[in-house]
């Protein structure tokens, strides 16, 4: 631990504060949570927070769902800036004229939005619940927003049912290509290839496991191979060499960092604990409707 690490943890206990970093974060920020997960895993240690202080390092929609579930909770983001373009992507609107197009369709939507956008939902998923949501619904058609290749991961997944997807998508893991699988089996023979739903369909068959941040990383912690290609953000590269022993993580592509992700800082944790600034402050309308869509999801069986 360096120095303003120590002063994280210390100021931390002082302040009764809980600080949940995503996958992406970098490994000393990671080193200071105290817990680390992915988008799901992070929503559903949000709404049984007990601390009255919630430092959520990850971008600003996992900030806004973390005080979504915790209203009367103050959550901090440490970087303004840290926001997500594939949130940006859709809007009220878009999805307003989808179910205007659809009207018997669930409207799932991917917890990668924003808070405007949840409350024109039915239920929010992950990667990691996406297919288990899909199922449970008890409509037939499902419009999925706003990523266009986690929709169709899913709708593989679930083809007793008819989806429509938005055009949205993740920048960061879109660009990912099959024949950069085909480049890295090459150099690495041994290594199975284990990729996220947000690559592209060419890429998710070319793979050996598909599936959430955490599921690739209880993937290879279940594992009996050593090597593994990730097709996922370097984070989880970085997570794997360092603390599970005895096994290598190679980067499938050089385009897989989050430039959002990297932009909250370690100095950024302690400047928000420090300062308290950057508290995220919604409307009380949009953050009961938006509300719904986020218990329906943590909460589903």
């Amino acid at each position: 631990m360096n120095e303003i690490q120590n002063k994280i943890l210390k100021l931390k206990k002082e302040k009764n504060a809980l600080i949940l970093a995503h996958y992406y974060q970098t490994i000393d920020i990671q080193e200071v949570a105290d817990f680390v997960g992915d988008s799901f895993e992070l929503a559903k240690i949000a709404q049984k927070a007990e601390e009255p202080l919630i430092v959520l390092c990850g971008v600003r929609f996992m900030a806004e769902s973390a005080k979504i579930l915790n209203p009367d909770k103050k959550v901090l983001l440490p970087n303004k800036d840290a926001g997500c373009l594939m949130a940006d992507m859709i809007t009220p609107s878009d999805v307003i004229k989808m179910k205007e197009e659809h009207p018997d369709a669930a409207v799932m939507c991917y917890v990668n939005s924003t808070s405007e956008t949840k409350t024109h939902c039915d239920i929010c998923c992950t990667s990691s619940s996406a297919v288990k949501i899909a199922k449970a619904l008890k409509e037939k058609e499902i419009i999925f927003i706003p990523d266009r290749n986690l929709g169709s991961f899913v709708a593989e997944q679930v083809p007793e049912k008819e989806f429509y997807f938005y055009r949205g998508f993740c920048p960061i893991h879109n660009v990912v290509r099959d024949e950069e699988v085909a480049s890295a089996r090459k150099k690495y023979p041994d290594a199975l290839v284990l990729v996220h739903p947000e690559c592209n369909k060419a890429v998710r068959d070319a793979a050996d496991y598909v599936g959430s941040t955490s599921g690739i990383i209880k993937y290879v912690q279940e594992s009996p191979c050593k090597e593994f290609i990730i097709g996922t953000e370097i984070g989880v590269v970085e997570r794997i060499n360092k603390y599970l022993e005895g096994k290598i993580a190679y980067l499938l592509s050089t385009h897989l960092s989050c430039v959002n992700m990297k932009k909250t800082k370690i100095g950024d944790v302690l400047n928000a604990l420090t300062n308290e600034e950057e508290n995220i402050e919604l409307d009380q309308e949009i953050m009961n409707k938006a509300r719904f869509t986020l218990e329906r999801m943590v909460n589903i069986k």
